[in-house]
Formats: C-alpha cells, sequence, structure tokens
C-alpha cells in the first residue's frame, strides 16, 4: 500500500512502492541489488529503500522503465511478496480453528531496522525480531509502541576523545511508515486527556511483513509545544515525562487496539513501562461488561502476558503518589469512571500496598500482581 508516497512513480515501478514500506526488506536480503541498482551510494548509507524512492531523480526512474532487466525483477519480487502475505503460515495451517484472534504486542522501544531508529539496544531488538518471527509464522500480533521524533542517542568520541551524544531528528517523511487510518478511512488520532488541556496523538502504521506496528505519536502541531516532546525521546531523564511516555503507550495504545482490533484476545506487555495497558483494558471491559473494575481486572488478567529483562527494583520506574494523582484525577475522568478510590488504584503499584507513603512502581509485576497477576509472572519464578 504505497499511499503514503511522496512522489509519483511511473505505473510500471509502482511495485517499489510496496517493497519500500514492508519491513520484510529489514530481514530478507532478496531485493537488496534492486534497491542498490537505484542509488548505490545512498542504500549503502542509508539502508533505507523508503528514502531513496524520495530521492531519486526522474531520469533514473525513467531509465528503470526502460530496462527489461530491473522491470523482471522488480515483477518477480512483487510477486513474490504476494505469495508471502497470501499464504496462512505454521500457525494457522497447524491450529486452523483453535488459533487465536489477535495479540497486541506493547512494547516502549521496537528494533526493527536502522532506518525506524526506535530502540535503545537489546531490548528492542528483540521487540523486533518478535513482529518478525509473528510475520513468518502466520501469528496474529499487532504491535503497539511510541514514534520518537528523536529517539535514542547516538554516541561519538569527540576530538578530545571525550563520549558525546547526539539526537538526530526522526523526519516521519524519511521513515518507512504510513499514517494509520481509523474505521471511518480517516487519519486516525486517539485523545488523551491531560490536566487542563485534551492531548491529540497522531497514529503511524510500519508494515513488517504480515504484522502491523502501531506507533503513537505526540508531535502533533494541534498539541501545545510542551505536550508535543511527550514523544520526543526514548528513555527520556524526566521522571514526569517518563509517566506520561508510559500513560501514553499503555491508555492510549489500548484505545488503539478498541479502535482497529477489538477483537484482540491477548494482550502481550514488553517491560514494565507498559503496565497503564492493564488497567485501561479492564475499565474498557468493565464499561462493556457492566462488572466491577475489580471483577474487570480478574476478567481480563487471562489474557495479559508479561516478559520483563530487568526484573529488579532498580529496573523499575518509581513514580510519587502526588505525581500520578495529578494526572490519574484527569485520565478521563478514570476513578470516577471505573469506582475505584485513587488509593486502591494505586497500592496496586506498591510492594506494601498499605504504606501510603511509597512511591508506586509501576513494573507490571507489581501493578497487576495482587489482584491480576499474569500467567508469565508465575513462569518467571515470582
Amino acid at each position: 500500500m504505497a499511499a503514503a508516497a511522496l512522489r509519483d512513480l511511473p505505473p510500471e515501478l509502482a511495485a517499489l512502492g510496496d517493497l519500500a514500506l514492508d519491513l520484510r526488506w529489514t530481514w530478507s536480503d532478496e531485493a537488496d541489488a534492486l534497491w542498490q541498482r537505484l542509488d548505490a551510494g545512498s542504500w549503502e548509507a542509508t539502508l533505507n529503500p523508503w528514502t531513496l524512492l524520495q530521492d531519486v531523480a526522474p531520469q533514473k526512474l525513467a531509465a528503470l522503465v526502460a530496462d527489461p532487466a530491473f522491470t523482471a525483477d522488480l515483477a518477480r519480487l512483487a510477486e513474490a511478496r504476494r505469495t508471502y502475505l497470501g499464504m496462512p503460515g505454521w500457525f494457522a495451517t497447524t491450529y486452523g480453528e483453535a488459533a487465536l484472534r489477535r495479540v497486541a504486542y506493547f512494547s516502549m522501544e521496537f528494533g526493527v531496522g536502522e532506518a525506524l531508529p526506535l530502540y535503545a539496544g537489546g531490548l528492542g531488538v528483540l521487540a523486533g525480531d518478535y513482529l518478525k518471527t509473528a510475520s513468518d509464522l502466520g501469528v496474529p500480533v499487532i504491535g503497539i509502541g511510541l514514534l520518537y521524533s528523536e529517539g535514542y542517542f547516538r554516541q561519538y568520541i569527540d576530538a578530545a576523545g571525550w563520549q558525546r551524544e547526539a539526537y538526530p531528528s526522526n523526519d516521519p517523511g524519511s521513515l518507512p511508515i504510513r499514517p494509520a487510518l481509523g474505521p471511518d478511512g480517516g487519519r486516525l488520532r486517539i485523545p488523551f486527556d491531560l490536566p487542563g488541556r485534551r492531548l491529540m496523538l497522531r497514529v503511524w502504521q510500519a508494515q513488517v511483513g504480515r504484522v502491523s506496528l502501531y506507533l503513537l505519536d505526540a508531535n502533533d502541531p494541534i498539541n501545545r509545544p510542551a505536550d508535543r516532546a511527550i514523544t520526543e525521546r526514548l528513555y527520556n531523564a524526566n521522571p514526569e515525562t517518563q509517566l506520561l511516555q508510559d500513560m501514553v503507550l499503555g491508555v492510549a495504545g489500548w484505545r488503539i487496539v478498541e479502535a482497529i482490533a477489538p477483537d484482540t484476545e491477548i494482550c502481550h506487555l514488553n517491560e514494565g513501562h507498559t503496565a497503564f495497558v492493564v488497567l485501561e483494558r479492564a475499565r474498557c471491559f468493565q464499561r462493556r461488561s457492566g462488572l466491577t473494575f475489580w471483577e474487570a481486572l480478574w476478567a481480563t488478567r487471562a489474557g495479559n502476558v508479561f516478559t520483563t529483562h530487568t526484573p529488579v527494583d532498580t529496573g523499575a520506574g518509581r513514580f510519587s503518589t502526588s505525581m500520578i494523582a495529578a494526572y490519574a484525577r484527569h485520565l478521563d475522568r478514570f476513578l470516577d469512571d471505573v469506582g475505584v478510590p485513587l488509593a486502591d488504584l494505586l497500592a496496586l503499584g506498591r510492594v506494601d500496598p498499605n504504606d501510603a507513603d511509597e512511591p508506586s512502581i509501576w513494573p507490571i509485576w507489581r501493578c497487576a500482581g495482587r489482584r491480576a497477576a499474569s500467567a508469565s509472572a508465575a513462569s518467571m519464578g515470582r
């Protein structure tokens, strides 16, 4: 689906847009020679065919149209992609009607490839491999994350031998993504209430083979300048920004699922930054079912899976009671909606739920552990 292209391609080369937007090229090198023929230097520098398509000269495109070897290779690759997407995959073939309807995978970072720099290291690379494997196996997964305008820092050594950090800007027009569309066919935006104002989050879609990755973006001119920075950097050092990112990923992320994949059965949370998904999922189920919040939390817990890479307190995000309360009271009237006192909600994030002075810890093994512990927590030996 090349609707996000910033330029018109000759009809004979239209399939290039589909190939460039499908991040399957990050783990399948069958199209590498094709991208090198567009611009070998740019391909080596960026490993991003989407950028190549935006920059290649019209004269070069015209020459490729007249090159029967190139158009034949393009047709072959386009057909191979259609075949790949049309195959049911091992999962559906093996499990048939017993297969899952949908898994929503939440992660603060996704390392799909260098052309989509939304990761810091191993955690993100694992999340990217999760999506790629799901695509190859045909597991019905969607990914939910954040689109960072700068992402994680790049290290370099200055003239004096000191390590320095740089934050390159991520221009959405240069990334292999496209605006996500809602059920009405318009651009999908997710509203998110903050104290005294409303944040509108744009949603972008990256195609990872058979899997769609949806990315929330606060950097929209419709938002206040300070709010646009919420999704600026991965692992921001400011605790308030960390809390906002966790809320956006969990709460607004689940609202994406409600909007485009309401048949989702399993919610897979990768690390504790995604913990607010548990609360928003329970709230949405509570509204549909008429249950109490605690009943909804228990009813949805069987479908929550959690994996962690830092199962120690030093890897946990700690937020003061006053900071959480300031936002919880304005989060779409969350407390009034679920009918739960703030103290009870904060107790979910504490080691000692009766210690009102203890900062809340929001990894999912704390947040959901007392009332809605996922089955995977037991498998981790907790």
